[in-house]
């Protein structure tokens, strides 16, 4: 329930000095008498019901009062509901997972990181549906195109480095990416491709799959990963994992060309917090969009209230001329 004039029931407080003036007003009313004993008075039937009734009048007309105010403020019942449009955006990550990610200048390392990262992106975005490819020598499909996002973050969680053979096929996992999207009829279709390498396995070439995705009006987002110098990259060795600096070398020519192909934009992440902004970047320019028409009804309910004033006062007087006619 709603009120119309809301502001109306601030004259509920008058009922304050309403009710203090007629607690003074009966004390006032009351006579004293001094007397020897007041045994007479203390018999079990000499108080009787009526006398506490006598005050059933004026909480009556309490009561009719507050009820009045409510009147006033103009009680409403309120049916409201809405139809929203959704114009979804199909995106598919294609995640580079060979073992070049291991390599420690994002934290914990580069694959983690951009695990962490994209969850986050998958979680700021309820209304799209959102895939998983994986690639490394070879390419597979982790997820396809899917908004049961606890799924996709679960399967996310599992993937690896070393869960297929070793090799960077950017070519063979974008292609890959565009199988998966490229019947969609979302208004808007993105493949967002991360890497930190070069194309060197795979039977596609990253331009020829570029011109793929373009063919089928997807929108690829590129970005390379690694710091721009050296890095850090585990080694296995009779000693145990020992860490020894390799350079970082991502074809970011061959990437640009994919983004610019198909129509969208190359990044660099040189550690996780830049890896963040691109993603936020890529987020805004993305967006979901959603339109919600609104719609309310209301109706008046005044009449029962008005009902219970009358009935109210109608009790009241009746029991002035009735049962407390001789009651001063």
């Amino acid at each position: 329930m709603v009120f119309a004039n809301p502001n109306y029931l601030y004259l509920l407080l008058l009922l304050i000095p309403m009710i203090g003036w007629y607690v003074y007003k009966l004390s006032k009313s009351q006579a004293s008498l001094q007397v020897s004993s007041s045994e007479a008075f203390e018999a079990p039937e000499a108080t009787s019901w009526i006398v506490y009734l006598r005050h059933m009048p004026f909480v009556l007309r309490m009561v009719a009062v507050a009820l009045l105010i409510v009147i006033l403020a103009r009680p409403q019942s309120t049916n409201s509901w809405s139809d929203s449009s959704t114009e979804g955006i199909d995106i598919m990550l294609a995640m580079d997972i060979s073992g070049s990610m291991l390599a420690q200048d994002l934290k914990p390392n580069r694959l983690e990181a951009a695990k962490d990262v994209a969850a986050s992106f998958i979680n700021g975005r309820p209304n799209d549906n959102i895939g998983l490819v994986v690639f490394s020598a070879e390419s597979f499909t982790q997820c396809p195109l899917t908004t049961d996002h606890t799924v996709l973050l679960n399967l996310f969680k599992d993937i690896q480095s070393g869960m297929i053979q070793d090799g960077t096929a950017i070519g063979l996992g974008l292609a890959n990416a565009v199988s998966r999207i490229k019947d969609s009829h979302a208004k808007s279709k993105v493949i967002i491709l991360l890497t930190d390498g070069s194309n060197n396995a795979g039977e596609i070439a990253p331009v020829t799959a570029a011109e793929i995705a373009k063919t089928f009006g997807v929108r690829v987002y590129t970005i390379g990963v690694g710091t721009k110098g050296m890095a850090p990259y585990p080694f296995q060795t009779a000693f145990g994992v020992q860490y020894q600096n390799i350079p970082v070398e991502i074809d970011e020519a061959t990437l640009k060309q994919i983004a610019s192909t198909t129509g969208g934009q190359y990044f660099r992440a040189t550690d996780n917090a830049s890896l963040k902004e691109i993603y936020s970047e890529i987020d805004q320019m993305e967006k979901t969009k959603i339109s919600v028409q609104e719609y309310s009804k209301k109706q008046e309910e005044y009449k029962n209230w008005a009902l219970l004033v009358f009935a109210l006062l109608l009790v009241e007087i009746l029991l002035r001329n009735t049962l407390l006619r001789n009651i001063p």
